[in-house]
């Protein structure tokens, strides 16, 4: 098996911008203090994170909210940079990072496809091809034609996932899709991860339901307080990471 997802020492650090006490004032006769409290202090995301990912694996990070899953995520996904240490991918990646990411409010479902299949590397020819597909998956019906600030967040789960059930991927990140949406939605979702399990394609899932996880995920990777805290079997980790939580 090949690695296709290696995070060596990997940390990230987001800047924290302090409310300067005397306003501009301060800014005006203190400017080096000023400046050294605006880039005096950072928030660490997740710190010395090792772990790797083989072609074709099932993975899911788990972890409490703001334990630095979603920063894992969007550090595979190429829209960040580590801070220090070096996140290595090999492959064509589609995700689904957040609701409704990569769609313009203002614009039809129907052209947010146009948009998002794009975006995720499919040919204008492909997407002719395909439009009808996206379009059944979605089960929006006549508000495929809508623009989409008048969505709700599980019309917007549907549009996103459906896009993603027509590209090619060599790897699959899905955070949280599974939360919204009906029950119907969901499994049909399901579903289709499992396929693209089938086709060998690599997943790497976040989600709190840890049944979806069992189902879904045949290795866990553990983030708690922004380390990295046990990685295994889902159901080794999930027993532990259980009893952590009771």
């Amino acid at each position: 098996m090949s690695v296709v997802i290696e995070f060596k020492n990997v940390t990230k650090r987001y800047p924290l911008y302090h409310h300067i006490g005397s306003g501009i004032k301060e800014l005006i006769f203190n400017p080096r203090r000023a400046l050294s409290l605006l880039s005096g202090r950072s928030y660490l995301a997740i710190e010395d994170i090792n772990f790797i990912i083989e072609k074709g694996e099932s993975v899911a990070l788990i972890g409490r909210n703001g334990a630095g899953k979603s920063t894992s995520l969007g550090l595979v996904a190429g829209v960040m940079k580590p801070s220090s240490g070096t996140v290595s991918v090999t492959g064509r990646v589609a995700s689904m990072l957040e609701l409704g990411g990569g769609f313009h409010p203002e614009l039809t479902g129907r052209e947010n496809i146009r948009l998002n299949a794009t975006l995720l590397g499919l040919r204008r020819k492909e997407l002719k091809q395909r439009m009808d597909k996206i379009i059944e998956f979605s089960e929006l019906g006549d508000f495929i034609d809508e623009p989409i600030r008048v969505y709700s967040s599980g019309m917007l789960a549907k549009l996103g996932f459906s896009v993603i059930t027509q590209v090619d991927p060599d790897i699959l990140i899905i955070d949280e899709v599974l939360a919204v949406g009906d029950i119907s939605f969901q499994r049909k979702c399901l579903a289709t991860i499992n396929d693209f399990k089938a086709k060998g394609v690599t997943i790497l899932f976040v989600s709190h339901n840890l049944a979806d996880v069992s189902n879904v995920c045949d290795r866990v990777i553990w983030i708690e307080d922004h380390k990295l805290r046990q990685m295994g079997k889902s159901a080794d980790v999930i027993a532990a990471y259980k009893e952590a939580m009771a």
